[in-house]
């Protein structure tokens, strides 16, 4: 079934700074819903900021950012809360809620002031943590996982929010490979069963190849290549970006291009 394209986010112009350092330059991006959409690029390159951008964590210092048709910086952050949901590289939290506790709080924004989960907020529970594997630690205190668990959790957080929108920072970083492509099995078939959007910072490049339908390469705050694996994946193109040199092939096992380094 052919997906049904229309402008979800509008990226127009957008620069960004911390402090004196320049972070993104003249940053232009349009994109559509119901996309699997990988952000390539180096270190420092303003991956992170851009997702920083899109969750309204910053607002740009020039340049505007429009979310379905109205300008980002206007929606109500419970409102934004119900279409965008992150999945930070990093999370840090003190306080000992459980693991269910805190995946609980993805449901927050659909859930009245004052008012109790319904049984339909925990039946979505249930599923989210069958599906990410958290139950076996549901009543453990999330200051007491591991790396690996703690990132679990807080996908199933995401997931459980429900949102039109995923963002995903670097998301599998913290996890072994049967974990890493369970989450992005979990979160493509949202993208092509329920037509959800996500965005992930990625740094395998192959794993990115694998799942994303369209590539975003970035470099020094701007955009060098943007569009479908198939298009964007070539030698000149990493040649460019990372300064290194490779082949990519068509892999017959993985039946997606995969890219090979050369020392």
């Amino acid at each position: 079934m052919q997906k049904i394209l229309n402008n979800l986010f509008e990226i127009q112009a957008v620069s960004f700074s911390y402090e004196k350092k320049s972070v993104l330059r003249d940053f232009s991006l349009t994109l559509n819903a119901g996309v699997f959409y990988g952000i390539i690029g180096p270190n420092g390159c303003g991956k992170s900021t851009l997702i920083d951008l899109m969750i309204c964590h910053w607002q740009p210092t020039t340049g505007n950012i429009r979310y379905k048709g109205k300008d980002l910086n206007t929606y109500s952050r419970k409102a934004l809360s119900r279409e965008i949901a992150l999945v930070p590289q990093n999370f840090y939290i003190n306080f000992p809620f459980t693991a269910r506790e805190v995946i609980m709080m993805g449901r927050y924004p659909h859930i009245a002031r004052f008012a109790a989960p319904s049984d339909e907020d925990i039946r979505i529970l249930k599923d989210i943590m069958t599906k990410t594997e958290t139950l076996a630690f549901a009543n453990r205190y999330i200051t007491e996982l591991s790396g690996g668990e703690r990132q679990r959790v807080i996908l199933a957080r995401s997931l459980a929010q429900n949102t039109p929108v995923l963002l995903l920072d670097e998301a599998t970083s913290n996890l072994d490979i049967n974990h890493t492509i369970t989450v992005l099995n979990m979160v493509a078939e949202r993208v092509v069963k329920q037509h959800k959007t996500v965005i992930a910072v990625m740094q395998d490049i192959n794993l990115a190849a694998l799942f994303c339908d369209e590539l975003i390469f970035m470099k020094q705050g701007s955009v060098v290549a943007h569009g479908p694996v198939k298009t964007v994946l070539n030698q000149e193109i990493l040649r460019s970006v990372f300064e290194v040199e490779s082949k990519v092939r068509s892999d017959p096992y993985s039946q997606a291009l995969q890219v090979i380094y050369k020392k």
